[in-house]
């Protein structure tokens, strides 16, 4: 599978993480899986949150980590996008046992690195990166902890498109 490299950036606070998931709305269409890969406090559903509005979706765009998923529609009427937070499941053939339509529905996935294999064509995975380990959080939030960001094309759908 060919690897198309879409973006490298940096975003240094939560709010350009969620510009971040602006522009990428923007890209989304009907069929497109999103696998976001970083560690805890990353920005995944930061980044998620701004996809989610960028793309209209109703309702309150957060981590699905308890119901594993979240299905919402859109005020536009477009295709509906379904939040996964697959930390919880034991492999690919739990995250396949939701049974999403991913041919009409845009797909993004916390925590889905290596459990999507096969499942489509083609996706995106982006890699967020921290600068600072999370346990630094508590006493020094004042200190920037900017992400580096990946964002990576695989199949015949991304090829040649930059964000």
């Amino acid at each position: 599978m060919t690897q198309q490299v879409i973006a490298k950036l940096e975003a240094s606070t939560p709010e350009e993480m969620h510009e971040l998931g602006l522009k990428l709305a923007r890209l989304l269409e009907a069929g497109d899986l999103v696998v976001l890969t970083g560690p805890l406090g990353a920005g995944k559903t930061t980044l998620t949150r701004g996809v989610g509005e960028g793309l209209t979706a109703i309702g309150n765009v957060s981590s699905p980590t308890f119901v594993i998923a979240r299905t919402h529609k859109r005020k536009d009427g477009g295709p509906v996008l379904v939040h996964v937070d697959a930390y919880r499941l034991g492999g690919p053939l739990e995250l396949d046992d939701l049974d999403i339509d991913y041919e009409n529905s845009i797909v993004l996935v916390e925590w889905g690195k290596g459990m999507t294999d096969d499942l489509v064509e083609n996706w995106l995975e982006i890699v967020i990166e921290r600068a600072r380990a999370v346990e630094h959080a508590a006493d020094d939030s004042d200190v920037a902890d900017p992400r580096k960001v990946s964002i990576l094309g695989f199949g015949p759908r991304w090829a040649g498109v930059q964000l």
